[in-house]
């Protein structure tokens, strides 16, 4: 049983960080569980990072790259005047 004991702890020393740290608290001393164990926590690591890019990228093209308050809140057709006459007509 000390064999499988180690074989665990060297293949939990292989595993990358993000998986080791997951799987490494459990104290899993069943190699086939181990194995099957990292796995899926690789498997769901993978999909979690495609959501997330997935996501990023959708929002990179719906929304538009500057800042919102960019125009001082006017719409761009306003051009800046509040409505009054340009130049002032004092009459």
């Amino acid at each position: 049983m000390e064999a499988e004991e180690d074989k665990c702890v060297k293949f939990e020393n292989g595993l990358r960080p993000n998986i080791k740290q997951l799987i490494g608290f459990s104290e899993i001393r069943n190699f086939l569980t181990l194995v099957n164990k990292s796995r899926i926590c690789d498997k769901d690591s993978k999909a979690k990072a495609n959501y997330y890019k997935a996501a990023n990228e959708k929002r990179g093209r719906d929304f538009a790259r500057g800042k919102p308050y960019g125009r001082g809140g006017k719409k761009p057709d306003e051009g800046g005047n509040s409505g009054g006459k340009i130049g002032g007509d004092k009459n």
